[in-house]
């Protein structure tokens, strides 16, 4: 007994939704359908063709990839809530302690920097 086409096609395009974006290096990236199956990653091709040529045992493969999406929703939404409640994490050590420094009304002194700099004043 198979699913029906619009339950597997709405499966896909749940988990098409939560696949991160790939990040072009000039642009802001758009969440639009066009640019993700114009040029789709080879997560996005494999999981495309499982989905059109279900095996035999298709229920079982719909729950599977039910959980999937399921699964890459939630950590998703952890990435966010990690990024939000710990801001810092992706700043250098030197960063941080400046940034912490400021916080409590503190700025930090000019570092000394040795002879390697040029050394005229």
């Amino acid at each position: 007994m198979s699913a029906p086409a619009p339950q597997i096609r709405s499966l896909y395009r749940r988990i098409l939704r939560e696949l991160p974006l790939p990040q072009p290096a000039s642009t802001i990236p758009t969440r639009t359908a066009h640019h993700k199956l114009s040029s789709p990653s080879t997560l996005q091709q494999r999981i495309r063709a499982t989905i059109a040529n279900p095996p035999t045992s298709s229920a079982s493969q719909i729950h599977t990839a039910e959980q999937f999406a399921q699964y890459v929703a939630a950590q998703r939404t952890y990435i966010t809530l990690i990024e939000r409640y710990n801001p810092g994490m992706g700043m250098s050590e030197e960063e941080r302690v400046r940034l912490s420094a400021r916080r409590v009304g503190m700025d930090l002194p000019v570092e000394y920097e040795s002879e390697g700099s040029g050394g005229k004043e």
